[in-house]
């Protein structure tokens, strides 16, 4: 267990460039918010509904993260600052990075699996600040969500999502790909905040000549079987 610990707070440390020690990642509230859902966690799954609950409103007191005993967490999350809510039927896979005011919320619980209202967040995923990830929808390996972005559709392994509601960015998924990207987006000109609409505008761009191009082929085509 000493070993398990040592190993999460090394994952935390290597993900912030404030942290300077274990003992200081140790303070982190993201680190005692899943201390309090392990424990939420296991009462949750032994149907001891009322003390997990308990537990869970303890956590948020002490931690303003609210975590759903239901949730289910993998490995080395990382939740950078805090009030984060993540609903009961969300899944969280290995050495994902949450950022501040992140909700992993719920939207009509008739849309989609019956019963699943919450997302399905893959491995090595990086939630952005502010960002909204809403109903039962998957968040692909790898995947970015930008700051302040709402994300309501699946995402495909890879993409780095932008907007309201959030597009992909014209990337290729391998540019990305290489190591650790702080805050979900890369800090470079092209991806700064104010020039994210650009790349979102070029996106619907492409998607209109794409379909202008087809409509032009099924005109031709009509012209053609007349004549």
């Amino acid at each position: 267990m000493v070993d398990a610990l040592i190993s999460y707070l090394d994952s935390v440390k290597s993900r912030d460039p404030a942290a300077r020690s274990r003992w200081e990642v140790l303070l982190y509230p993201g680190v005692w918010a899943l201390g309090f859902h392990r424990i939420a966690h296991w009462l949750f799954r032994g149907e001891l509904y009322f003390a997990a609950r308990l537990v869970n409103h303890v956590g948020r007191l002490v931690t303003a993260i609210d975590i759903h005993p239901g949730a289910s967490i993998g490995r080395n999350l990382f939740i950078d600052h805090g009030f984060t809510v993540i609903g009961e039927t969300a899944e969280i896979g290995d050495n994902v990075t949450i950022y501040q005011c992140v909700t992993l919320g719920g939207t009509n619980p008739a849309d989609g699996v019956p019963g699943k209202r919450h997302p399905t967040i893959c491995d090595n995923v990086i939630i952005g600040s502010g960002a909204q990830v809403l109903g039962p929808i998957t968040v692909g390996v790898r995947a970015r969500i930008g700051a302040n972005s709402v994300v309501t559709k699946d995402v495909p392994e890879g993409a780095t999502m932008v907007g309201i509601p959030a597009r992909a960015t014209l990337v290729a998924a391998t540019e990305y790909q290489q190591g650790f990207m702080p805050y979900g987006t890369p800090c470079s000109e092209r991806f700064d905040p104010a020039t994210q609409q650009l790349e979102i505008l070029r996106c619907e761009v492409e998607t209109l000549r794409a379909k202008l191009a087809i409509l032009s082929e099924s005109t031709d085509a009509d012209r053609r079987n007349r004549a």
